[in-house]
């Protein structure tokens, strides 16, 4: 499979296009583990565009650690190859100089280009502290219409 290079100005254009869920109604599952840790749903989203660019989107929650979460999307491509544009993660691990804190992970045109992980550098963030938080700012963030989130406001974790 060959990775297509992308620019910053088209990653930004996917970020920005409108897309709408096409299974609103997802369920959640357990992870297939011998004994489910983590509860997921998945979601298929339409480019409203005339291609009709394909979307995946997850949710995922520990359900031992509240703050170990994850909201991510991936471009889908025709030939089923994916491509993660965004994850949204919870406070429950450090990555690089964040500790312990809610980041977003974001696709870049340097880190596809040089074949690492798309979506491998990360920034703090304060825009949610819980998973439907980051659930509501990827679907604002990335222009998803067809279901509805609620922002965490000034929300804190349960110590």
């Amino acid at each position: 499979m060959t990775v297509r290079l992308f620019s910053e100005e088209e990653l930004d254009e996917l970020r920005v296009s409108p897309k709408r869920l096409t299974n609103p109604g997802s369920r959640w599952t357990g992870k297939p583990t011998e004994a489910p840790v983590h509860r997921q749903r998945s979601f298929k989203a339409t480019g409203e565009d005339a291609a009709g660019t394909r979307f995946d989107i997850y949710q995922r929650q520990n359900l031992l650690d509240e703050a170990d979460f994850s909201s991510g999307i991936a471009l889908v491509s025709v030939d089923g190859s994916r491509l993660t544009l965004a994850r949204y993660n919870g406070p429950s691990h450090e990555h690089g100089d964040i500790s312990y804190r809610p980041h977003i992970h974001r696709a870049n045109a340097e880190s596809i280009a040089t074949g690492g992980k798309p979506e491998r550098h990360a920034e703090e963030t304060d825009r949610f502290v819980t998973l439907e938080g980051a659930f509501a700012c990827l679907l604002e963030d990335f222009n998803i219409a067809g279901i509805s989130a609620t922002h965490d406001g000034q929300r804190a974790l349960p110590l």
